[in-house]
């Protein structure tokens, strides 16, 4: 289909509003498809944990970021598109005016590097002997999804949608089920946001231990002794008060075992997330308190109790000043 060049006749002008239209459109655009990619490569790492990699985020941040980038930009693609399409199809010059092809025309110039970058990439990582069905799929996914946007861009370009509307729209549905079918998903992946908040308050729990754990060997390295209670840690001079459990505001249970011996104990909601393996492989994810990156603080569901034994020799007592 042929279009009356710029400044014919049966050509238009750029107005503001075609100009924010196709700016919001190229945004959403790259943006949806920067969201879904990073979403299906938290997929592969979770299906494909590699021992060489860090660990991942038990709380799914990237896979939320994702999912949400997912569901805010791809309707409006669509629907930013589609607002386009009808301009068109109501005023044909709208097809040749110069911000429509800047922008049909850098989005397959991307796409089409995109690609090549992405075989150089995998050249690359092949003659290095480092190809894992992570990485392949990985690879996989970037080459699908940017062949897939030159091509309908391409065919836009060549006005191939303008002429076949009803098939521009059939295809604005299959990205709609595929974006959804991605996003729900990510529901099974990292649970819901109730189970996330579950987690949290887990977290929450464990960072509580660790610090009465830190003032229970303090007070033994100034006193000598282990503390009978919770109690004896208190102290207002310093302003450190013995926390409660977030969630229910129940005491968390202490027992002294032994004279350098002791006993933390919590409820939990679920057991310590296993995400080795599921990180980035450049640099190491950061630390999440409570997940057993640093200490010894698995747990399971429900109850679980953690014991310490003091080694003197690693952690002496402080010596008291002569007077």
């Amino acid at each position: 289909m042929e279009h009356a060049p710029a400044g014919a006749p049966g050509s238009s002008k750029t107005s503001p509003r075609d100009f924010f239209l196709w700016a919001g459109a190229v945004i959403a655009l790259y943006g949806s498809v920067i969201s879904f990619i990073a979403l299906l490569f938290e997929y592969v790492n979770h299906a494909f944990p590699d021992p060489l990699a860090y660990w991942g985020d038990p709380y799914g941040g990237a896979v939320r970021a994702a999912m949400a980038g997912v569901i805010v930009l791809v309707p409006t693609t669509l629907v930013l598109l589609r607002i386009i399409r009808k301009t068109i199809e109501k005023e044909p010059g709208k097809a040749d005016i110069w911000v429509r092809r800047w922008a049909l025309v850098l989005t397959v110039f991307i796409a089409v590097a995109t690609i090549l970058i992405d075989l150089i990439t995998l050249i690359t990582t092949f003659l290095g002997g480092d190809l894992t069905a992570r990485f392949g799929l990985k690879v996989a996914v970037v080459l699908l999804v940017a062949a897939g946007v030159f091509m309908h861009f391409l065919a836009d370009l060549k006005g191939y949608w303008i002429a076949n509307g009803k098939k521009a729209s059939l295809v604005g549905a299959g990205v709609g089920v595929l974006a959804l079918a991605a996003v729900v998903s990510g529901f099974f992946i990292i649970g819901s946001p109730s189970d996330i908040r579950a987690l949290r308050y887990d977290e929450r729990k464990v960072g509580d231990l660790q610090g009465i754990q830190y003032q229970v060997v303090n007070y033994y390295q100034q006193k000598g002794e282990v503390p009978e209670s919770l109690d004896f840690l208190n102290d207002p001079i310093s302003s450190y008060m013995v926390p409660t459990d977030p969630e229910t505001g129940a005491a968390y249970t202490y027992e002294k075992t032994g004279t350098l011996s002791f006993q933390l104990c919590a409820d939990f909601n679920r057991p310590t997330p296993d995400t080795r393996g599921q990180g980035s492989y450049p640099m190491r994810d950061m630390a999440h308190p409570g997940m057993g990156m640093d200490e010894n603080w698995q747990h399971g569901e429900g109850q679980a109790c953690f014991a310490r034994t003091i080694d003197p020799e690693r952690y002496p007592l402080f010596e008291k000043p002569v007077r």
